[in-house]
């Protein structure tokens, strides 16, 4: 079989509420959480980055994998909140993990689905036998503008995977992607912040392609919504994903334990995978896991997993989502807006 090997998380300690936010531009808290099914988000310290948090996720699934990382034969990282222009971030990771330098390494881009494609391609290469294990991570610490609806759930986290052939916790059973050229979203190159499509972004975006993609993998593993234990979806908010949970059928035990917006936000291209990482967190041998990413511009990627017996073995060999969660710190706004650069300081 092939599937997960090992899997890891991360999210920062730093916590801003919707009501911090609100405070700053007149606006309804308890409307926005209403709405928008998010309380409160993370940020990233100055001295956190897409490449740090990569590294302290991809470190975790390591612990679960239990091998030697020269046995990795590819690193990939998804991201569209890179520190450099112009310099790869997976080549920091591969070699501050150890990995490098017998290595293929790349970064993706692809909005919020980059890393499920870096997931995809690796279990691809493991899978056709060109590689013994490949490391797949999607890392952001995504951007949104001052009073721009997207501040109040845009966050920081990230979420790695191994995949290999070998002492598989999570067998693959069918993938599926589903894609068109919708403009729904995008930041050109020099722009600080992106720009969205408001109501576009749903019914034509994210919609036709989440409940598109999940329906197409659950026709393609000839199972329907009652043979799935746990169902993990992409979350620009909390309402959307659990709209979608909802339109194709699933209860709200299938859908909650991988719901994790309404406390961290959307971590962008580690959003799903964090989600997947909090239902792997607590299923048991041979739970049935859905994941649907989806990126603007647009597209989804399906996975179906099926959960072996390895996982209750590996789990607890690093830190469960939880932990990273409940490790808090709340800021105002003065101190979010000085760690996300929308404070211009004196340069000495």
């Amino acid at each position: 079989m092939t599937g997960i090997v090992g899997y890891g998380c991360y999210v920062p300690k730093r916590r801003i509420k919707v009501e911090e936010i609100a405070a700053q531009w007149g606006d309804d808290a308890e409307s926005l959480k209403s709405g928008l099914l998010v309380r409160e988000k993370t940020v990233p310290a100055k001295d956190e980055d897409s490449v740090t948090i990569a590294y302290e996720a991809a470190r975790n699934a390591l612990k679960r994998a239990e091998i030697d990382p020269q046995e990795i034969g590819a690193v990939y990282i998804g991201s569209e909140s890179k520190p450099y222009a112009v310099k790869p971030s997976a080549t920091i990771v591969a070699d501050a993990l150890g990995i490098t330098p017998a290595v293929h390494v790349a970064d993706y881009e692809f909005a919020c689905k980059a890393g499920s494609e870096t997931v995809f391609v690796v279990y691809g290469l493991a899978k056709s036998g060109e590689i013994k294990y490949g490391l797949g991570i999607g890392s952001d610490t995504s951007q949104g503008a001052p009073k721009d609806p997207l501040e109040y759930t845009a966050a920081a986290g990230g979420a790695a995977f191994i995949m290999g052939n070998d002492n598989v916790l999570a067998e693959v059973i069918a993938t599926y992607s589903y894609t068109t050229d919708t403009p729904d979203f995008w930041r050109r190159d020099g722009q600080s912040y992106p720009t969205h499509t408001g109501p576009f972004t749903g019914t034509p975006a994210y919609f036709n392609h989440t409940l598109n993609s999940a329906r197409g993998v659950m026709e393609k593993a000839k199972m329907t919504p009652k043979d799935i234990t746990y169902c993990v979806f992409h979350q620009p908010n909390g309402a959307f994903p659990l709209r979608a949970s909802k339109m194709l059928g699933f209860t709200k035990e299938q859908f909650e334990p991988g719901w994790v917006a309404p406390y961290i936000g959307n971590t962008y291209s580690g959003c799903s995978l964090l989600g997947l990482a909090s239902v792997l967190d607590i299923a048991k041998a041979n739970d049935i896991i859905l994941v649907t990413s989806f990126g603007s511009g647009a597209g989804s990627d399906s996975f179906i997993f099926k959960v072996t017996e390895r996982l209750e073995k590996v789990r607890n060999n690093a830190p469960l989502l939880k932990y990273y969660a409940d490790r808090k710190q709340y800021i105002n706004y003065a101190n979010y807006a000085f760690l996300r650069g929308k404070i211009k300081m004196r340069e000495d």
